[in-house]
């Protein structure tokens, strides 16, 4: 694969272990500016796993392969050196945080310190992510399901990643607020240029969020296709092992 002047991501050949097991095999992708990437799979097929090598979360360890963020490969480098380098990661169950407020919180991820004054857009948009009455509550403790997805990719938005990791968004999380967080999200891609690689399972978000490719992770490997609806509606008629065998496999370039 070459890399494209408007990659953010490039995946090569990666293989991951975990102790002695390998878990990845040969994984193959590329996330462009502006868009997102959706990625489908059964239970423990190796989604959630993927995410986590790719953001260098242990106990993940690249064999072999590269992992090109922004034109360097980031695979040796740790998480939190990935992570100032722009990468960032959601996860599917957020957990509950006692003793830290929402507020508090957004404004580290603004880079500022706890007596910094929201400024009127950034207001604007906790207002339009409904959170403003949540700003003193601990964080997404007594949180419904789509009040943590809320406050969860607000988060990701205020530190301005250039490459957004997200576990299943649109899981346990109610019709509006994945209206909200899908149409937040492809504003934000757009206008920064940035990317995203979305898990999903149900494939809800796909109602609501623009996607032009899609790969499917099965025992390890990825099998990649170019139309995210085509793939998830074949994957609901017949199954994953009939969708990665049949003619809608792409034989050219990096969709392979």
């Amino acid at each position: 694969m070459e890399m494209r002047a408007d990659n953010i991501l490039q995946v090569r050949d990666l293989t991951v272990k975990v102790e002695d097991k390998i878990i990845l095999e040969s994984i193959n992708l590329e996330l462009r500016a502006g868009e997102s990437y959706i990625v489908f799979g059964p239970n423990g097929s190796g989604k959630t796993s993927l995410i986590h090598a790719i953001m260098g979360i242990p106990p993940f360890e690249v064999v072999s392969g590269e992992i090109i963020f922004m034109g360097r490969d980031i695979s040796k480098l740790n998480v939190y050196e990935r992570a100032s380098l722009g990468l960032s990661i959601g996860f599917q169950h957020p957990p509950e945080i006692r003793g830290i407020k929402l507020g508090d919180l957004l404004k580290i991820c603004l880079g500022r310190d706890r007596h910094y004054t929201f400024s009127k857009e950034e207001q604007a948009m906790i207002e339009s992510f409904r959170l403003t009455e949540f700003l003193d509550r601990d964080i997404n403790v007594a949180f419904s399901g789509g009040e943590r997805k809320r406050a969860e990719i607000l988060q990701a938005i205020f530190l301005k990643p250039r490459l957004l990791f997200l576990d299943e968004p649109d899981s346990g999380v109610d019709i509006d607020s994945l209206k909200l967080i899908a149409d937040e999200l492809q504003r934000y891609l757009e206008e920064s240029g940035s990317a995203a690689l979305i898990i999903t399972h149900k494939g809800d978000i796909l109602n609501h969020i623009k996607s032009k490719y899609a790969c499917i992770i099965m025992n390890g490997k990825s099998h990649c296709f170019n139309d995210p609806i085509k793939i998830y509606n074949e994957i609901r008629e017949n199954g994953y092992q009939h969708c990665i065998s049949c003619n809608m496999r792409r034989k050219e370039g990096w969709y392979v």
